[in-house]
């Protein structure tokens, strides 16, 4: 039985989830203690449950403590059982957080997948769905074949967004061990040319008389003027069952004269409306953070670091990024304890080494 202690480090929900997929994979048990304890509100909430859910009807998993609050979980998987999940989060909770735990076990399926959660697509402290389709899928193109639709947004606090994932996978579990043998490694050392800039700002329904995604785009277009290279930021109104807007801005680049689709350059931002935020600081505060990811020429922004760990401890890999946070070293210490891989740290480059 794996030990936890989930005040470590960053001490957050991350800590459940990447555990949870590791146990998911490997059939190793784990107990964590001091859940969130360093939170306001520590222990388990409604999304790391809907995470334990759904992986315990992936693997028939016997739990102890899967319970809102609880500080305590002990989680023992059998054998997975793969097949297609239909998941309503129930509220705004993270759609993307909860794919941190299921995304890593289902790229190993036996057969295709369809992934349904219902829950919020755009959230405070989290992976927003645009960043999660235009700037990590990309790098996992080589592992699984991935379709997406989001047929809806959902903001805090009622959610009601959708996103459909079909999954083809092209590694089974039952080769897992075999893995260290393929050249499929993330390779992210070298940020290369600045090619163009995408996005899509995005808002409710009810904030289109006052033009709120039109005036993020445009005051996040006018500040990235300055790389000179084309800006293209959509600007999208949604049906929702809430109010809210946000951008998400990524930038995309060469290695020479053409983008590597194996192991594609792509530094993703983004920032989220709130009330008595203006539209214009919304995009401003995205292209500000986007400039800084730019300009540290990392080939891999922070927050794909620390989405990419897991991938990385399967396949191996070597990525410069823009900042080690201490979300990566809590996410580090837990894939270690679960996998025969170790991660070296020097300066900003990540690289796995024994594997």
């Amino acid at each position: 039985m794996i030990k936890l202690d989930g005040s470590f480090g960053e001490g957050g929900g991350a800590l459940v989830r990447i555990a949870l997929a590791l146990s998911t994979l490997t059939g190793k048990p784990f107990e964590i203690t001091n859940i969130r304890k360093n939170r306001p509100k520590p222990g388990l909430k409604a999304q790391h449950l809907f995470c334990v859910k759904a992986l315990k009807e992936l693997c028939h998993a016997v739990t102890v403590g899967d319970e809102l609050g609880s500080e305590r979980l002990v989680y023992e998987p059998h054998e997975i059982e793969f097949k297609n999940l239909n998941i309503d989060i129930g509220t705004a909770g993270s759609i993307t957080l909860l794919l941190q735990a299921l995304l890593p076990v289902a790229i190993f399926s036996d057969k295709k997948l369809h992934i349904k959660i219902t829950g919020g697509t755009d959230a405070l402290y989290a992976m927003p769905v645009d960043y999660f389709l235009s700037v990590l899928l990309p790098q996992l193109k080589k592992y699984a074949h991935i379709d997406s639709e989001m047929p809806k947004r959902g903001y805090y606090p009622a959610g009601g967004g959708q996103l459909n994932l079909k999954i083809y996978p092209k590694y089974s579990l039952s080769i897992i061990n075999e893995l260290k043998k393929e050249n499929k490694r993330i390779e992210l050392l070298e940020q290369g040319k600045l090619l163009l800039i995408k996005g899509v700002s995005h808002a409710s329904k009810d904030l289109m008389k006052a033009e709120v995604a039109e005036r993020q785009a445009k005051t996040a277009r006018y500040s990235l003027s300055k790389f000179n290279v084309p800006v293209k930021i959509e600007s999208e109104y949604s049906e929702t069952l809430s109010t809210g807007s946000g951008i998400t801005i990524w930038a995309i680049f060469s290695i020479g004269d053409e983008i590597n689709f194996d192991n594609p350059v792509i530094l993703g931002v983004d920032s989220l409306g709130e009330k008595n935020k203006k539209a214009e600081n919304v995009g401003l505060e995205a292209a500000n953070n986007l400039t800084k990811e730019i300009e540290s020429k990392a080939a891999a922004d922070y927050h794909l670091a620390d989405q990419l760990l897991p991938f990385m401890a399967f396949f191996g890999g070597k990525i410069r990024t823009s900042a080690i946070t201490e979300h990566c070293k809590t996410n580090i210490s837990v894939i270690e304890k679960f996998l025969d891989v170790k991660f070296g740290i020097k300066e900003n480059t990540i690289e796995t080494i024994n594997i």
